[in-house]
């Protein structure tokens, strides 16, 4: 055999070593503790009863519904980064999950603030004259 052969021979064989050595390392998972979760539904908990509170003390109109949104989003934020495993994945699927929600958020905020300019429109130009 000639060199450039032998070369590519133990180039193979080291590359199939370092797959079989990742694989198994895969294959064994990453392990989280068992504190995080703990933490994390610590955290859901006291958020939910937060929650329930704004219900409780009778808060009424944007502020009750700020306070609700807020606690939910951030709920929402520790269930999909924790449970789902969405902070350990790559950025590429980070974006495509969370790049939704962001759009509709943007598109809802759009479709607020045109119909304030169609209810102010119909206010001054289809209101009876007094």
């Amino acid at each position: 055999m000639t060199n450039a052969a032998v070369h590519m021979e133990g180039q193979l064989h080291a590359h199939a070593h370092d797959a079989v050595a990742s694989g198994a390392a895969h294959a064994k998972g990453q392990q989280h503790p068992i504190k995080l979760y703990l933490v994390v539904w610590g955290w859901l908990f006291v958020l939910s009863t937060c929650s329930f509170l704004v219900d409780y003390f009778g808060l009424h109109g944007y502020l009750r519904w700020s306070l609700i949104l807020l606690f939910m989003v951030v709920k929402a934020g520790l269930i999909v980064a924790v449970f789902m495993h969405m902070a350990w994945e790559r950025l590429a699927l980070t974006y495509a999950i969370l790049a939704p929600p962001v759009a509709v958020l943007v598109f809802v905020t759009i479709m607020v603030l045109e119909s304030e300019y169609t209810h102010l429109l119909r206010v001054l130009f289809f209101a009876a004259p007094s």
